[in-house]
């Protein structure tokens, strides 16, 4: 598996960006970065993120637009279209930005467009908007990949895009090659989406574009170390990115507050290894056969052989 790293940890402890990027190339087994527009090319800009990049050996995997306070009523969906008409100038901005810097993907977390409070909200026309947006960014940049990350809330008490089964609709709705997904394991764990399955589905719809590891206890989004809260389903979901083949890096999208971001980092990349390898160790075959089964207690031996302890089948 390839690995892209979070910048915004280094800077919230006080380095530029530039600087953020050579302390990332520090870490063993991170080839990638993401980074948020226009924040992280506020200042020196395209050529000065570009240098930087090109200066430490890593690569862009995709941009993440940031709609700030501007747009706290609403990105697309909001009352007001002069607001969407600048949300939509921004994403266009965004687009050059990652094309410039030598990626395909644009990452769209829309967290204003939602709602909260009962009759807030014309569901039908919100949804309509949205898919609208979505065909007329996929239309104008075919060269171009957008994918849609869900949360089922935070910015707003209920967002217009809350789950994994509410991203496969809205695929289907707005029918273009080039738009996807990507799943935040925090973000699924706070809508009670189970990971592996939501991954499942979209691989074999060849739909997923990205994936954001970390964990936490699904209250917030807690942004935790990969595996510390659920590494059963953290171990699942790696199991069935290998079986569909998933090419794309995997992101830490983790914050690390008192801890320090390039040891934060590394502990990521180690635990992700680790659960890499105790798949290695095992089977292929055997996790269809238990899967086959449906029976618990073959789950339970096949944890048990995970773990090193044998169980049989």
């Amino acid at each position: 598996m390839q690995y892209s790293a979070r910048i915004n940890s280094y800077i919230k402890q006080g380095m530029s960006v530039p600087e953020a990027l050579a302390a990332i190339a520090g870490v063993d087994g991170v080839g990638y970065v993401d980074l948020n527009y226009p924040e992280h090319l506020v200042g020196g800009g395209v050529g000065a993120v570009k240098e930087a990049l090109s200066a430490n050996g890593l690569r862009l995997n995709s941009i993440a637009v940031r709609f700030r306070s501007k747009y706290r009523s609403g990105e697309f969906t909001g009352p007001d279209t002069n607001i969407s008409d600048d949300a939509y100038e921004l994403v266009g901005a965004g687009v050059r930005a990652a094309r410039d810097l030598g990626s395909d993907l644009v990452t769209l977390w829309l967290g204003y467009d939602g709602y909260d409070y009962a009759f807030q909200k014309d569901f039908v026309t919100a949804t309509k908007r949205l898919v609208s947006v979505y065909q007329r960014l996929a239309d104008e940049h075919p060269d171009m990949r957008f994918s849609i990350e869900y949360k089922p809330y935070e910015e707003r008490v209920h967002t217009m895009i809350p789950s994994s089964g509410f991203v496969l609709y809205l695929l289907q709705c707005i029918d273009r090659p080039n738009v996807g997904a990507t799943l935040d394991f925090c973000h699924m764990i706070m809508a009670r989406d189970y990971p592996a399955h939501a991954a499942a589905l979209l691989l074999a719809d060849g739909r997923l574009y990205g994936i954001h590891l970390n964990d936490g206890y699904g209250g917030s989004d807690d942004g935790m170390i990969v595996g510390s809260v659920h590494p059963w389903e953290t171990l699942e979901l790696l199991h069935w990115l290998r079986r569909g083949g998933y090419q794309a890096p995997i992101y830490f999208d983790t914050f690390p507050v008192r801890e320090d971001a390039a040891g934060e980092l590394q502990a990521n990349v180690a635990a992700t290894d680790a659960l890499l390898e105790v798949l290695d160790r095992q089977e292929p075959d055997r996790f269809q056969e238990v899967a086959e089964s449906q029976d618990a207690l073959q789950v339970a031996a096949l944890r048990l052989e995970l773990l090193g302890r044998g169980g049989g089948s």
